[in-house]
Order: C-alpha cells, then structure tokens, then sequence
C-alpha cells in the first residue's frame, strides 16, 4: 500500500464521484478507477459501492477512509519536519495567505517584518480557497493567513483579524447600487462556488442554509479568485467575498455591497504546532502588534 493510493481513496470519498476525483487529481478516470480496484482487491474489501449518481463508501469504506486522513496527515507532517531540517536558518519566511489574506494587515506585517529583519527574506506564497492550512502541514510555507473556518489539525492558530463579508455583483445588476443588503435578497442569483475548498468551508461561504432556512442557488465553479471575478463581471453570478478582498481588487465592471445580516470572516495567524521557529516567532509577534493598533 502506497500513500498515493490513500491520498487517491480520500479524494474519491471527499469527491463522491470517480471522474470528479480523477479531475482533482490530474490523472484519468480509467487510472483511477483501476488503482482503486486494484486496493479494493489488496484489502479483500469493498470500499465503495457504485450508483449512478457516483460512489458511496461502504462501512467498511469508511472506517479506511477515515484511518486514511489519518496516515496522510502523519506523512505530511513527515515530510514538513524534513523540509524545516533542509533549509535550516536559511534566513527565509515563507508566508502563506488566500486572495488578499487579512487584508492591509498582510502587507503591513511582511514590510515590517522585514524591516525588522533586513537579513531575512519574506517569499508571500498565495494559496486558492481553502489550501492555506495544507500548505502549513505539507511544509510549503512556513506560517500563514488562514480563512476560517478550515482544518486546524496539527496547527497552532490564533484569531488576528476580521472582516464583513460582502456580495460581488457586476455593476448592472440591480442591487449595484445598494449600500447594504440582506443576503436573502441574493437567493435567486446564481452563487459562485468551488469544488477545491472543503464543503464545511463552501457552505459557511455561501451561507448555507440561509437564514429562512433555504439553500442557495448554485452557479458556475471556479478554482481560483481570477477565475470568479471574471463570471461575476460578466454577469453570469454573484459571490461573497471578504471586505478586503473587495479593495484588492477593485475593478470598474464590479460592485461590492455589504451583507448585513451574515458574521464576519475570521482570519486566523497559523504555523505547525511544536515548529515555532525565531523567525515565526518573530513573525508572530509583529502581526499581534499590528492588528492591536
């Protein structure tokens, strides 16, 4: 048994769909469908159990898929305390952050940082929704912005900014020009999503279920920031964004109105628990300074 064989049987639980999860994975449906056959046959188990619809794990699926998430997590942090050992005091930070992080706080906290730290180089590295705290675990940054809510696991976090969340519209639509909206008021607009993120982590987003109890009306996915303003401009849907966000990336054909009745997001300050290193340390203590001003 291989860990690309977990990381694949995970995938197709998360996904409920074979083809879905071979388009996460960038390998073909038959390849996965066969890797797939070929560990059902080493277990001796069903794990899955095909509809049309997709695949359903069986209970025996379950129980492997959840001893699964388990043994990545461990080789991911395997592979983070390796990578930290590689590069040593390299004089190099490696932020992570999501579209605009914490907003001005990012920014204002790498520059002072840096000037803090002339020796050292800060290297922002920007994650698509939701990656940020993976990014943590699989050693690819070294203390990061994270949206909340996500995975926690393994990570030592603290709350250091917060921010109304808003509804991007293109600037014909006809709350445009609003000042502040109920988010009841989006329910028959298409709603941008992403099958990249966590579902816990699309729904809080989408405000899923609404406040009368409805669902929203899922419009076309995206897998990047880029990719959502450009549909959203043209008309095709709404999203909700953070404030920040907003300012980051102000364009003519685009309006940003208020949500009223939906809390903020929460923008939490992360790094592996027990990988405290000076320099995310030192990182730390200047973004507390920050955000206390």
């Amino acid at each position: 048994m291989e860990l690309r064989q977990l990381r694949y049987l995970v995938t197709i639980a998360d996904a409920g769909n074979i083809g879905r999860a071979a388009t996460r994975l960038y390998v073909s449906q038959p390849a996965l469908s066969y890797a797939l056959k070929a560990l059902e046959t080493e277990l001796g188990l069903r794990l899955f159990d095909r509809h049309r619809g997709g695949v359903t794990p069986t209970a025996a699926g379950r129980d492997v898929v959840a001893e699964a998430r388990k043994a990545l997590r461990q080789a991911d942090r395997v592979s983070a305390a390796a990578e930290r050992h590689r590069r040593g005091q390299t004089g190099v930070l490696r932020v992570g952050f999501a579209a605009s992080g914490a907003a001005e706080l990012t920014t204002r906290a790498r520059a002072e940082f840096a000037r803090r730290h002339p020796g050292v180089r800060v290297e922002p590295k920007r994650f698509d929704w939701g990656q940020e705290a993976d990014g943590l675990r699989e050693g690819r940054v070294d203390v990061a912005f994270v949206w909340l809510p996500n995975d926690l696991t393994g990570l030592r976090a603290e709350v250091v900014h917060t921010d109304l969340r808003v509804v991007g519209l293109a600037v014909t639509h006809p709350l445009a020009c609003r000042e502040g909206i109920s988010v009841l008021e989006i329910n028959d607009d298409p709603l941008m999503w992403t099958e990249r993120a966590p579902r816990e982590w699309v729904d809080w987003w989408a405000v899923n279920p609404r406040p009368d109890g409805s669902s929203p009306r899922w419009g076309p996915t995206n897998d990047n920031v880029e990719e959502m303003l450009e549909q959203v401009a043209g008309g095709t849907a709404v999203c909700i964004a953070p404030a920040g966000m907003a300012r980051y990336y102000a364009r003519p054909d685009l309006a940003w109105v208020p949500i009223t009745d939906v809390e903020p997001m929460r923008v939490a300050l992360a790094w592996v628990e027990g990988a405290e290193s000076p320099l995310v340390a030192g990182f730390a203590a200047v973004v507390r300074e920050l955000a206390c001003v």
